[in-house]
Order: structure tokens, then C-alpha cells, then sequence
């Protein structure tokens, strides 16, 4: 099949985003499973850079891809505030080449043009909203668009792929009819968490005792995180509940909200046991899973979270927030916990409950690394998306 993915940023240069880097995962393996695999993507490095190109055209792993240049851009703006022309050139010359086009875009300009373009040319689509359904009450230009363009995009997908049934239910209360639906998560590759580094190699690198443990939130340093309901629980561990004998490390790159943590770490004067260490190259971040004795991933809005089934791989117990589809996953693998979102007193006893307990956190690590290796790799899910477009291409 001739397949193409449109999606605004793409790994690896956008290696910080986790939508960029599934679409990577699933472009890569249909590639490699014969399939003419085509991106469409803009030139976006990272949260406040761009790159240029003088070749056109990049072959990554057989993938084609077209880094278009953005000609609008803000820097850590909530919003998709930039426009690509080339992209849009691209979508209006060649859709029509395509048996099947995969959208990981719902409020974006280029899901409009696509979809005008998808009927003009009588080309199914796949839509992936990866999350970005709801909308809050307040948010009017949400119900604006949904109006305008929002409901006709869905009704006109052929298929609408969720992670979960909570983003299913989300579909749902849009309209989407069931038979449109299709529940499909997120992978991992698996084949670099087969052989862990030994331990000890991220606290070497960092300067942290041996004898301590390691509380990681690894990703984005951005609001909608949750990273501040983690350092009021941390501090509220060790000031109120006397517990020493672990570190806090806050890891990734600054999304617009370093400032704050940095500021709110200085006022609960914790400074001497939290460690910022900015973003982390893919082995690293494998080193700090490796070495934390939990991760905590909180965001209330996430619509999957790779960094929990990643830190499951390496044996790590994880906490999240409760109503997340993580926390379905979570519960399912019994390989962490959920917890209300802003209960500090709650997250700091489940916190504590893991660190003095090694061999319930030894039993939670080797659930999620065995549930995670029989249900999260690629391969198996490059299958399933592989079903659902032979599926929409002959129909």
C-alpha cells in the first residue's frame, strides 16, 4: 500500500514528543513490512528551534519523509500557532498518489485542508486525535471548531483510532459510531530494554550517593504535568513524614515551566535533594529508569504516557493519576498505582509505602516488565494498524 502519515513534528529531530515518536514507530515498521510509507511533517528541532534542509526529501528507515518549513512558529505555545504553504502544496499535489492517509492531527489547520482535499480526491483517512478530544467549558474556540470543522472531520474518517476505551468514550460523546471505532495503544521498542544497564550507571553520572533512591519524573517540564503536585508531595515527605533517604530527579527539557519548579523547589527548601538535569539522551533515559526506585508520571491529561510502560520495562514500579487511561493500563499490569490528582498527602504515603517496602516494589517491577513485554511491542501493534488499513483500503 501506498500509506502516508501527516502529523506537524516528527522524530527524531522532535525527539520530545511522544506523538512524533509513535508515528516514527509506526511508520518505521510498516516500511518494514514492504509497505511505501511517505511523512508529511514540518521542520520543528524542538520547543524553540527549527532546522533547515537543503535535501528535499529524507530516507529514515525506508520512510520518506518531507520536513516542510513552518513560516509561523511560537515557542511553548498551548496551540499549534504555525503554517507550513509547503505542506499544504504537498497534501493538495499528491493526496491523490495515496490508498490511505493516517491524520494524527484533530484541531489543527492542516486536518481541514486534508480533509477537503481527502473528499476531493475520494481518499480515505484514519484520524488520531492521540488525546486531544475533550475540551474544557471555557474553551470556546474549541466548540467553535468542533462546530465549523471538528464534527464533520470525525463523521468523514473512515476509522478513528483510540488508546484506550476511556479515548474511545471520548469519540463516543463526539458522535463517532462504534463500528468507526478502533482501540489500538502505544508500543515501545522493546529491543532496547532486552539487556539493562547495570546498576549504578545514572547515579555515577550525577553525583548521587548509592545508598539513596531515586524519585523520577522524566519528560516535558511543562504546567499540564503535574510536576508541581510531585515536588509538594516530595517535600511534604521528607519535612513532614522524616523520610531522607531519597532524592527527587526532575528530568527533560524545559517546556516554559522550569522557572517555576525551580522557584517553588527554592520556597519548600528542598533545593539540596532535587536534581534538575535537563534533557537526556535515549540511553540515559533507559540508566534513570533503571536506577529510580519509582516513576511519577501525574498529568490529569494524558491521553497515554509512554514514560510509564518505558519505566515498566526496566523493572521500575510507577504512581500516576487516577482517571487517566495510564491508570487503567497501570491497574491492569498491577505494576504501580494510581492516585487522586493533587492529594499530596496521599501521592507522599504511596510514595513512602514503595520505598520502604523492597520486596513489594521488586514484585511490582517484575509485573510490569512481563505485562509490558506481552502487550506493548511494536511488532504486534504494527499488525493491528496494518489490519485496519487493508481494511479501509478496500472498502
Amino acid at each position: 500500500m501506498n500509506i502516508l502519515q501527516v502529523v506537524y513534528a516528527f522524530y527524531p529531530p522532535y525527539s520530545e514528543s511522544g506523538n512524533s515518536r509513535v508515528v516514527y514507530e509506526i511508520s518505521k515498521g510498516l516500511a518494514a513490512k514492504g509497505h511505501n510509507v511517505t511523512v508529511y511533517t514540518t521542520n520543528v528541532l524542538s520547543q524553540d528551534k527549527m532546522f533547515s534542509s537543503k535535501k528535499e526529501i529524507h530516507n529514515i528507515h525506508g520512510v520518506k519523509v518531507y520536513y516542510c518549513r513552518n513560516l509561523l512558529y511560537k515557542p511553548h505555545s498551548p496551540l499549534p500557532l504555525f503554517y507550513s504553504r509547503d505542506l499544504v502544496r504537498k497534501i493538495k499535489k499528491n493526496l491523490a498518489k495515496y490508498d490511505i492517509v493516517h491524520l494524527h492531527h484533530y484541531r489543527f489547520y492542516i486536518s481541514v485542508i486534508l480533509h477537503h482535499y481527502a473528499a476531493k480526491c475520494d481518499v480515505p483517512y484514519i484520524l488520531q486525535a492521540h488525546g486531544s478530544i475533550p475540551r474544557k467549558a471555557k474553551q470556546g474556540l474549541k466548540c467553535v471548531y468542533d462546530l465549523l470543522f471538528g464534527y464533520r472531520l470525525l463523521r468523514d474518517a473512515s476509522k478513528v483510532i483510540a488508546l484506550s476505551e476511556a479515548e474511545a468514550d471520548q469519540y463516543r460523546s463526539m458522535g463517532v459510531p462504534e463500528e468507526k471505532i478502533a482501540i489500538i495503544p502505544n508500543g515501545i521498542d522493546l529491543s532496547e530494554y532486552a539487556e539493562l544497564p547495570p546498576k549504578g550507571a545514572f547515579k555515577k553520572k550525577f553525583n548521587i550517593p548509592e545508598d539513596k533512591k531515586i524519585i523520577l519524573y522524566l519528560g516535558r517540564i511543562h504546567k499540564i504535568k503535574g510536576i508541581d503536585f510531585l515536588v509538594r508531595a516530595y517535600a511534604y515527605l521528607i519535612d513532614k513524614m522524616h523520610f531522607k533517604d531519597a532524592v527527587l530527579v526532575i528530568a527533560g527539557p524545559d517546556d516554559g515551566y522550569l522557572s517555576e519548579i525551580k522557584s517553588l523547589v527554592q520556597d519548600l527548601g528542598i533545593s539540596g535533594s532535587v536534581i534538575l538535569t535537563g534533557s537526556l539522551s535515549e540511553r540515559d533515559k533507559i540508566k534513570a529508569y533503571n536506577d529510580a526506585s519509582i516513576v511519577v508520571y501525574l498529568g490529569p491529561f494524558e491521553p497515554y504516557g509512554l514514560v510509564s510502560l518505558e519505566a515498566a520495562a526496566c523493572k521500575t514500579p510507577v504512581i500516576v493519576a487516577q482517571g487517566t487511561p495510564m491508570a487503567e493500563v497501570v491497574n491492569r499490569g498491577k505494576f504501580g498505582f494510581s492516585v487522586k490528582y493533587g492529594d499530596i498527602i496521599s501521592l507522599a504515603s504511596m510514595l513512602q509505602k514503595i520505598l520502604d517496602n523492597e520486596e513489594s516494589a521488586e514484585n511490582l517491577g517484575s509485573n510490569g516488565r512481563t505485562y509490558v513485554f506481552n502487550n506493548f511491542d511494536w511488532s504486534k501493534i504494527i499488525e493491528r494498524y496494518e489490519h485496519i488499513y487493508r481494511e479501509v483500503a478496500i472498502s
